[in-house]
């Protein structure tokens, strides 16, 4: 059984983290996530990732303790390394990414989700924080640097050299979690996950659209303004001559909803 399992319906790719008890990630289930990540970047019928862990009580804990214990230094950096070119691989994916918080999101379970687009997370299901320098560590699969970008300089240094735990709530007034869903279990939960990614799917949206958004979003908050409106003007000048652009306009001009095929 793979530790990132992969399944796809009716626009959706879903890969769930898959290793008891708490999704604690290793070298293995890595390659299992790259794997999945370019399925679902390859899968024509998927236009919207979501990302989530197995059971009721962890998203992801972040990397295998036991497994670091044991390994050289040398395996280490590249287990790092490679989990930073399979979350950026994630995150440079031209498809919509939603990180679906079924549980406690600590450490790297938290590095892992911050590559996503959306984070949302099950109301009162667990709490979040990057711990590491509890270890005498850094949070080093990319906690220092996109945590900065969504909460700022100071309070990202403050969560990581207190190393503290928070509740879903505080993550969504610090702006980490996106929205809160009340649900019963994991299973409704994910229920309503789905449902909100169906809207990013067509005929509702013209997926290709979306995905570039992303991506001039993700890679233009990188680079110079500039460089940034350049990139903006290529990725529209693809979308311009795509078959739902089409379909919007003449849609707009009809006086009737548009019917997107991701084309």
């Amino acid at each position: 059984m793979a530790l990132a399992e992969y399944q796809a319906e009716a626009g959706v790719g879903t890969i769930t983290l898959n290793f008891a008890p708490a999704n604690c990630y290793t070298h293995e289930m890595m390659l299992d996530l790259d794997a999945a990540i370019l399925k679902a970047r390859f899968d024509d019928n998927v236009h919207v990732i979501v990302l989530t862990g197995a059971g009721d009580k962890f998203f992801c804990a972040g990397a295998d303790i036991k497994m670091l214990a044991s390994v050289t230094p040398k395996f280490k950096y590249f287990f790092c390394l490679h989990a930073n070119e399979t979350l950026s691989r994630l995150e440079q994916t031209p498809k919509l990414v939603i990180a679906a918080l079924n549980g406690n999101t600590v450490g790297g379970g938290l590095e892992i989700a911050m590559a996503a687009d959306l984070r949302i997370a099950r109301k009162g299901a667990g709490k979040v924080g990057l711990p590491e320098v509890t270890l005498g560590v850094l949070p080093g699969t990319g906690g220092t640097q996109r945590l900065v970008r969504i909460v700022g300089k100071s309070r990202a240094i403050e969560m990581m050299t207190s190393g503290r735990l928070f509740d879903f709530e505080e993550a969504q007034r610090q702006g980490i979690v996106d929205q809160l869903l009340d649900a019963p279990d994991r299973a409704s939960f994910l229920k309503q996950v789905n449902e909100y990614a169906l809207q990013f799917c067509p005929p509702n949206k013209a997926s290709k659209a979306v995905g570039l958004i992303k991506r001039s979003v993700q890679s233009g908050s990188e680079i110079s303004f500039e460089y940034g409106l350049a990139m903006e003007r290529e990725f529209q000048a693809q979308l311009f001559s795509s078959e739902d652009a089409k379909e919007g306009l003449h849609a707009y001009v009809e006086k009737r909803k548009a019917a997107f095929k991701g084309q």
